[in-house]
C-alpha cells in the first residue's frame, strides 16, 4: 500500500500502451474523492451492483462515474448509496437489498452480516487520532494526566463520531491503556469528526478528549492541542474492506470477479500518481493544498497483489483476531470468530494474476514500479532509530499499557516467575501492535518500602532490566528503556510498605514527532 507522490516515471507512458493492448487497464482522470455528499452513479442496467458505504475518501472510487464507465466495458454497472448506520448497512446486505458493502473491519466483525470479505481497500496510517484539550486543561499532555484529572472528580467529556473508526480508536484506548475508561466520561457521540472538532473548541464545554480525523487533527495540533495517539502509531488498527453478500457469491461469481479485477486494475494504476487525487480531494473537501496532502498521506491503499498476500499468508487472519479481541473485551462481541471463515481470496485471484503479469513485463526496466505494485515496500520490517535513554525519557508520554495479570518475581530477586512470563508474553504481542518508528517503551520498576533505599533502587532496576530482556526475547524491537524507581513513587493512598507498590509499569511514549 502506497501513496507515491509526484508524476509517473517515463516507463509508465510505455506501459500505458502495453496495458491497453493487453486489456489490463486504461488511464482515467478521476482517482479519489473526499466528497461531503455522494456522487451520483446510477445505471440503467437492471442487473447493477448496489454498494453501500459512506463519504469516507477511501471509498471514492466506488462513487466515481469514470470508474462506473470502466466497469461497463465488462458489462457491469454499479450504484453507490450512502448508508451511515452501520447496523442498517449490514442488515440490508443480509436482506438482499444490497450486493456489497464497504466498511471497516471492526464494524464488519461487530455486525457479522451474511457475507464474506472479498477485497481489502486501505488502512489508515495517521488520518485518525486521539486529541487532548491541552488549551483548556494545561496539565493535560498524556493519558496518565487524564487519569489524574478524573481522580480529582472533574466532570469530563469525550467527543467522537459514532460508528466510525473514531469510536473504535476510543475503544482501543479503553482496552489497552491503564486508567482510561470510557465509562468515566460523558460520551458525546456526533455524526462526523468536524462536529467533534467544533465541540472541542467550545470553551463552554468540558471536553477533555476528542477523536478526530484529518484535516482536523492537524488543525488541532496547530492550536496547541496534544495528539496523544494516532493511527500512525497503531498502523494496522483501522482497516477498510469490501464485503460481498452470500447471495452474490453464490449466484454470480463471474460478476464479482470481474468487478474486483476492474477495481484493482483501476487502483493499481491510479495510486501511482497522486496529483489528480490531491486536486480532487482539495476541491471536494474545500481544503487547502496542505490539508489535502494530510488526507492523502493518512491513507494507504492496497494493491491487488498485496491484498492477495494478506489473505493468503494469514496476515488478514491475525488482524481479524486482534480486532475481534478488542470487541470481545469491550463487550461488543461474544467470542473471537474463526477468521478463515470470514473471507475468501478466490475472487481477487484474477486481479492478482493480471498484476503479476504486468510486474513481469516491467521489473527489468522499472524495478521501483514493480516493487510498488507488489506492495513489498510495506512488508519490509521497519527499523527503530536507536535513541539515547535521555531521548526516550524526554519523549511525550502516551500512557501506561494495561497489564493483564501480574508481573511477579522471586522474593528479593529479579527472576521473573512463571505467571509473570505468561503476562509478559501477552504484553509483547500487544506492544508489537504499535509502530516501532513512532513509539518507544519505558519499563518502570517499583518496590515497596522494606529495606534500604539503595537496595530497593538496585532491585527495581534489575527487575525492570529483566522485563526488558524478556520482551526483547519475544521480538519486541522497539526502543525500550529500563528504569528503577525503588520505593520513591508509592501508589496514591497506599502505605509505602504495602506490597501493592511492587509493580511494573509499561509506559508508551511518542518519538520522532
Amino acid at each position: 500500500m502506497s501513496n507515491r507522490a509526484g508524476g509517473p516515471p517515463p516507463i509508465v507512458y510505455i506501459l500505458g500502451i502495453i496495458a491497453i493492448s493487453l486489456g489490463f487497464w486504461s488511464l482515467k482522470d478521476t482517482l479519489f474523492s473526499f466528497a461531503n455528499k455522494p456522487l451520483s452513479v446510477i445505471s440503467s442496467d437492471p442487473d447493477e451492483l448496489l454498494i453501500l458505504g459512506d463519504t469516507f475518501s477511501g471509498y471514492s472510487t466506488f462513487r466515481s462515474p469514470e470508474f462506473n464507465e470502466e466497469l461497463e466495458k465488462s458489462g457491469i454497472s454499479i450504484r453507490f448509496e450512502n448508508e451511515f448506520d452501520q447496523g442498517e448497512r449490514a442488515t440490508r446486505l443480509e436482506k438482499d437489498s444490497a450486493d456489497l458493502i464497504v466498511t471497516t473491519l471492526d464494524q464488519y466483525l461487530k455486525h457479522q452480516p451474511e457475507g464474506k470479505i472479498v477485497g481489502l481497500i486501505d488502512r489508515t496510517v495517521g488520518a485518525d487520532a486521539v486529541v487532548l484539550n491541552t488549551p483548556k486543561y494545561s496539565q493535560l499532555k498524556s493519558l496518565n494526566d487524564l487519569s489524574q484529572l478524573i481522580a480529582q472528580g472533574q466532570p469530563l467529556s469525550l467527543a467522537y463520531a459514532a460508528d466510525t473508526p473514531s469510536e473504535f480508536l476510543a475503544q482501543v484506548l479503553d482496552i489497552r491503556f491503564d486508567g482510561f475508561n470510557l465509562s468515566d466520561f460523558n460520551q458525546l457521540k456526533v455524526a462526523e469528526a468536524s462536529e467533534a472538532w467544533q465541540e472541542l473548541q467550545d470553551p463552554n464545554q468540558n471536553i477533555a478528549v476528542a477523536v478526530l480525523w484529518e484535516p482536523f487533527v492537524s488543525q488541532a495540533r496547530e492550536q496547541g492541542h496534544t495528539v496523544v495517539l494516532s493511527s500512525e502509531d497503531a498502523p494496522n488498527a483501522i482497516l477498510d474492506v469490501i464485503v460481498a453478500s452470500d447471495d452474490l457469491i453464490r449466484e454470480d461469481e463471474e460478476k464479482l470477479t470481474d468487478f474486483l479485477s476492474t477495481y484493482y486494475r483501476w487502483m493499481d494504476q491510479s495510486a501511482r500518481d497522486n496529483s489528480q487525487l490531491k486536486t480532487l480531494i482539495q476541491t471536494d473537501g474545500n481544503l487547502s493544498a496542505s490539508q489535502a496532502d494530510l488526507v492523502i498521506g493518512g491513507i494507504d491503499f492496497f494493491t491487488s497483489v498485496e491484498a492477495g498476500r494478506w489473505m493468503e499468508d494469514g496476515i488478514l487472519s491475525k488482524r481479524i483476531e486482534a480486532t475481534a479481541a478488542i470487541l470481545v473485551l469491550s463487550g461488543q462481541l461474544p467470542q473471537v470468530p474463526l477468521a478463515h471463515e470470514l473471507y475468501s481470496d478466490r475472487f481477487i485471484a484474477e486481479a492478482v494474476a493480471n498484476t503479476q503479469s504486468l510486474i513481469e513485463l516491467v521489473k527489468a526496466d522499472d524495478p521501483e514500479l514493480a516493487t510498488f505494485l507488489t506492495g513489498e515496500t510495506n512488508t519490509q520490517q521497519p527499523q527503530a532509530q536507536q535513541l539515547t535513554p535521555e531521548a526516550i525519557q524526554s519523549s511525550q508520554p502516551i500512557g501506561d499499557l494495561e497489564v493483564r495479570g501480574e508481573v511477579k518475581f522471586g522474593v528479593g530477586s529479579a527472576a521473573i516467575a512463571t505467571q509473570g512470563q505468561q503476562t509478559l508474553t501477552q504484553l509483547a504481542t500487544e506492544i508489537n501492535e504499535f509502530n516501532i518508528e513512532t513509539v518507544a517503551i519505558r519499563v518502570i520498576g517499583h518496590t515497596s518500602q522494606t529495606g534500604s533505599a539503595t537496595l530497593n533502587q538496585r532491585l527495581s532496576q534489575q527487575r525492570a532490566e529483566a522485563v526488558v530482556q524478556y520482551l526483547k526475547s519475544k521480538a519486541v524491537n522497539h526502543n525500550i528503556l529500563a528504569e528503577g524507581k525503588g520505593f520513591s513513587e508509592p501508589l496514591s493512598g497506599v502505605p509505602a510498605n504495602d506490597s501493592r507498590n511492587q509493580r511494573t509499569e509499561i509506559r508508551l511514549v511518542r518519538i520522532n514527532q
